[in-house]
């Protein structure tokens, strides 16, 4: 069975185990502590970034969206549309909740790895913007939730989740559209809520 490195936080990791539940591909979910770069993360990809997916023959597969892309040949097209314009709007949705999380995470990361009287709140508050920015455009137009979703909704609920995790009380202000449609996400999908970032 193939394995996957993964941080029980991470938005990546929460895609990707989200994705492969979904798809119903089997996998072997392996927490790893990325801080000491122990050999099992670093013979598997050379960055030492989560999530890595290790098949059978022992291919190390990174990052999230090259893994999520190779989810979806493996199960017959059942995380992207066919259709050419229909898979770019799921590709253009996972780009965007990815990006959201690079800004969450570089805002975390600030914090986390400065003493605080040099923590530099204009970087923070750059990210910020882009989150806020972001966060509009989606809820003012939530995408859709068909019976059939993609790794772009897929995508954007371990975003969420992410957020209801590390910026409780922030993202959801003047965001009731957005706040609503995580929440039908998990009334149609029960068994990916089990899935989301957890701390």
């Amino acid at each position: 069975m193939p394995r996957l490195l993964y941080s029980p936080a991470s938005p990546y990791s929460a895609k990707v185990r989200m994705a492969a539940a979904y798809a119903g591909i089997p996998v072997e979910a392996v927490t790893v502590d990325t801080g000491p770069q122990p050999a099992l993360l670093t013979d598997a990809n050379p960055l030492g970034k989560i999530p890595v997916w290790i098949t059978d023959e022992g291919e190390g597969i990174y990052d999230s969206r090259v893994i999520t892309q190779y989810l979806n040949r493996l199960s017959g097209n059942k995380l992207l549309p066919r259709n050419a314009d229909k898979r770019l709007d799921a590709e253009r949705l996972e780009a965007l909740a990815d990006g959201l999380c690079d800004c969450l995470l570089a805002m975390v990361y600030e914090r986390r790895s400065r003493p605080e009287e040099i923590v530099h709140q204009p970087w923070i508050d750059k990210q910020w913007s882009k989150v806020v920015r972001a966060l509009d455009l989606l809820n003012a137009n939530p995408p859709k939730l068909p019976k059939s979703i993609t790794t772009g909704q897929i995508a954007l609920r371990a975003t969420i989740g992410y957020m209801e995790l590390r910026f409780a009380g922030k993202w959801e202000k003047g965001r009731p559209r957005l706040k609503r449609w995580a929440a039908r996400f998990d009334e149609k999908f029960p068994d990916l809520k089990t899935i989301m970032p957890q701390g």
